[in-house]
Order: C-alpha cells, then structure tokens, then sequence
C-alpha cells in the first residue's frame, strides 16, 4: 500500500460521505478506521463512508458483476456495514462520472441490497432506481423520552419505522437512537423516521440513522416515508394502476419519490462531489491502535 490514500469528499442533499476508491479492494478498512475517517472533528468527517471497489474484486459483490461493474461497499459513521443507502448511491454514480467510468444517462450499481438502476441526467439530478417496498405487518411503537407513536414498518432492504407526528421537533435532540418495540421486529437496529405533513403528496421528516445518529438527509428513509404517507393517504400504485409522488423535504434539501405501478420506487435529488485530496495512511493505521 502507498503512504497515501486517495479521497473524496460528496454528499446528497447533505448526507455527506468519505469517498474510497480502490478498484481492486487492496485497502483494510476495518470498522475502527471507517469510524475514524468519518469523524468529524479528528477525522475528514461523515455520515458515512462509500468504498468504491469493481464488483469482481469483491467477495460480497462477485455474483453481481455480470449487471454491474462496480460496487458500493456502503459503511456507516460507526463503521458498521449497510445494506443500501439510497443519497449514497447516489453519490457513488457522481463519483463514477467525475472519474470517467461512466457517462450520462442510465448505469447500474451493486450493492447489498442488490443491483441499482442509476439514471444520471443533464441537469445534473441523479435519480436512483430503489427497487420495492416490503411492509412486514408487525406493530411497531417508536418512543422518544416519555412520548411514544405507532410506526410503519417499512423495509427498503434496510429497516424502516415510519412515525407520523404533529411537530418535527416532538423527535427530540435524537443523539441517542429512539426506543422501539417489540425489540424482535428488529434485531439488527432500525432507522427511525419522524414525519409531518406539508401539504397534499408534500411531507417533511427527520431521522436517526442507525450507527450514524441523526442525519441531514436519508434516502432509502425517504422512501420508507413516501411509501408509509400513500398508504396512510389510501394510495396504493398497484391496485390503482397510478403512481404516487411525494416531494420529501429533509433538513439537507428534497427530494422527490415516486413509486411506480409495479412496486418500483425512484428517488430523484441532487448529489455533489466538493473535494478531494489523500489520507495519510500512517495517520489511518494509527487510528487502529
């Protein structure tokens, strides 16, 4: 390994993330390194972290490398694996432009929550294709200090709760991940969205990211609450035959879902690269000690 690694620095609607590229999946990135590197004040700062590796170097990916080139090896802040993380994906096809693996219009990308269809348009939207929603029918309850909702639960191939509240700021400070029950719906940690309405297909939200605490913006959490807000409003695409459309404001920015006759959602929003430069690779190490 060089005494350098390269870096970028993206983020979508300010879910912001360390970018890696290593094609052929040579650099270590234990837990303890990614949590370093996504630290805000010691490190370069995230809320996550998107190691961009072609998915034949990669254990995890092989099997998808027939439909997709490269793989998103998606980390949270805590340095945690992820399934997907929809303002992710998002920026990891802005990566791949930027570096001229791909240009405009429609790629695809692997990741644990299976293959994305990614459609880079010109003015410079990138729209994600999220596969479907599956609504495990458990009853959930989400509690923050003494005040507690019922929740959808949402799956978007990461866990979802999706509580509808009257003020954003019912949610607290949300440093600490709100409580659920019962705790077997979700044995591996839940994000939590907190919902208002903003008016007709219009929603706002706040969430806590599992492993990454409160966010500025949360892709596949948007569309948990797109999903979560037609069935509240009695809007279901496969039994009407009519898409739903919902803009979603997060603290970030926008961004807007649509969830299609046959299941398939879409989110469309922005996704910017600001910088780029090398980690030190000696520093990294001595974060693992």
């Amino acid at each position: 390994m060089s005494t350098r690694i390269a870096f970028l620095k993206g983020h979508g609607t300010e879910n912001d993330f360390v970018i890696v590229p290593d094609p052929e999946n040579v650099i270590d990135l234990p837990p303890a390194a990614v949590a370093a590197l996504c630290d805000r004040r010691a490190g370069i700062g995230g809320d996550g972290l998107l190691h961009v590796v072609r998915s034949a170097a990669h254990p995890e990916a092989r099997a998808m490398a027939a439909d997709a080139e490269w793989f998103m090896d998606y980390r949270n802040g805590d340095g945690s694996v992820a399934e997907m993380c929809g303002n992710g994906v998002r920026v990891f096809a802005r990566y791949l432009q930027r570096a001229g693996h791909v240009a405009e219009g429609d790629i695809t990308v692997a990741t644990r929550g299976g293959v994305k269809t990614v459609h880079l348009a010109k003015n410079g939207d990138v729209t994600v294709g999220m596969g479907r929603a599956l609504l495990p029918e458990a009853q959930v309850t989400v509690a923050v200090g003494e005040r507690s909702w019922p929740a959808r639960n949402v799956n978007m191939g990461n866990p979802h709760a999706v509580a509808f509240v009257d003020d954003l700021a019912d949610a607290g400070d949300l440093y600490a991940p709100p409580s659920f029950t019962p705790a077997s719906v979700y044995p591996d940690g839940v994000n939590v969205e907190f919902v208002v309405d903003r008016g007709p297909g219009h929603v706002a939200l706040r969430v806590h990211e599992r492993g990454s605490g409160e966010t500025r913006s949360c892709g596949t959490g948007a569309c948990a609450v797109a999903v979560a807000a037609a069935r509240r409003d009695g809007a279901d695409p496969a039994v009407s035959g009519t898409p739903a459309t919902y803009t979603v404001d997060v603290p970030g920015g926008r961004l807007v879902i649509t969830e299609r006759a046959d299941g398939e959602i879409e989110m469309t929003g922005p996704a910017v690269i600001v910088a780029e430069g090398e980690i030190d690779a000696d520093w990294l190490a001595g974060s693992l000690s």
